[in-house]
């Protein structure tokens, strides 16, 4: 999504966004991903199992890892794995934007069940674990590793601002302070997937309160969803604070300065870290109606003593100073 195209639903003019304090993507490269990511650390973020590994050792809670891969495995390891199983996810260690994540929620005799209903074979997943080793859906197309995780018990207060899939949280992390979050509600257009690209609707969600306060699709502001036509008004975001401060937490995980972190909320769990990304879209404006560069910029005035700030400390002045007026 371009954002010199769309911003609050209307056609608007490059110098408008700039007055709005809309980060573009070429200042988000130059300004923000350059300066603050050390490209030593990209190896954390960019593979999903060190990701899993690292937030292990700092206590960040992540969806169980059931088995991993590393070179490509025989028919009968994939098979011991998953047999016991009537629930489970399997994706690429190295893949991005979603693809190669193969979602599995039951049984049907010796078929294997998707969201959407369609059947599996046991050969088809065999075929999808050696797609993904040999390199089909990552980065680069170099030869990756399958992981295999527990299906996460999804929180069903989002059960009617979703359809055929699970909505996600991102958010926008910066020297350890977030700065801005977004919902992403899967739609039948977009296949069930939380993509925006596809169709997915984007909702801004207040720092302050975890209440929606803004909501697109294709760029365009909505009120509810086009599926389910639950209106987004209503939408609060169980365990908020919890789910703000693991995203904070990962700036010490990490050790990049502008990072996303994408999490889902487990009925028993809580908040859990999904991955974490070193050159996060910036469709997160649209999706909230306001500018990130004006927020990214309050945060490079402050003083080293602020910057040296603990997680609940910058945790706290985020959520104070990056409130949001509810939606209407």
């Amino acid at each position: 999504m371009h954002l010199s195209y769309l911003f609050r639903g209307g056609l608007v003019s490059p110098f408008a966004l700039n007055r709005r304090g809309v980060l573009g993507m070429n200042a988000r490269n130059v300004n923000y991903i350059a300066r603050y990511n050390d490209r030593d650390k990209y190896p954390i973020v960019d593979d999903k199992l060190n990701t899993k590994r690292q937030a292990k050792r700092y206590r960040i809670p992540v969806p169980e890892l059931i088995a991993a891969f590393e070179t490509q495995p025989s028919r009968r390891r994939v098979m011991g794995v998953i047999e016991p199983l009537d629930k489970f996810v399997i994706k690429p260690a190295r893949g991005s934007g979603g693809k190669g994540i193969l979602v599995i929620v039951g049984r049907d005799g010796d078929d294997y069940l998707k969201p959407s209903g369609a059947k599996v074979t046991a050969l088809d997943i065999q075929r999808h674990v050696s797609n993904i080793h040999s390199g089909l859906y990552s980065l680069g197309g170099k030869p990756d590793r399958v992981m295999i995780e527990a299906l996460v018990d999804f929180d069903p207060v989002f059960d009617k601002y979703s359809y055929e899939g699970v909505p996600d949280i991102r958010v926008i992390v910066f020297r350890g302070y977030p700065v801005m979050a977004m919902l992403r509600c899967s739609t039948h257009v977009s296949d069930g997937k939380a993509n925006l690209h596809q169709g997915a609707v984007g909702v801004g969600v207040d720092l302050a309160t975890g209440k929606s306060c803004h909501a697109v699709q294709h760029g365009v502001r909505i009120d509810q969803h086009p599926d389910t036509e639950m209106r987004f008004s209503a939408l609060e975001v169980p365990d908020w604070k919890e789910l703000v401060r693991l995203a904070a937490s990962c700036y010490e995980m990490t050790g990049l300065g502008y990072l996303g972190c994408d999490i889902v909320l487990d009925r028993r769990r809580g908040p859990l870290l999904l991955e974490a990304n070193a050159r996060p879209g910036l469709a997160i404006q649209i999706a909230n109606g306001v500018g990130l560069r004006t927020r990214l910029e309050h945060i490079e005035k402050m003083d080293l003593e602020q910057l040296e700030k603990g997680v609940d400390e910058r945790l706290a002045y985020s959520m104070d100073y990056f409130a949001a007026e509810p939606m209407a």
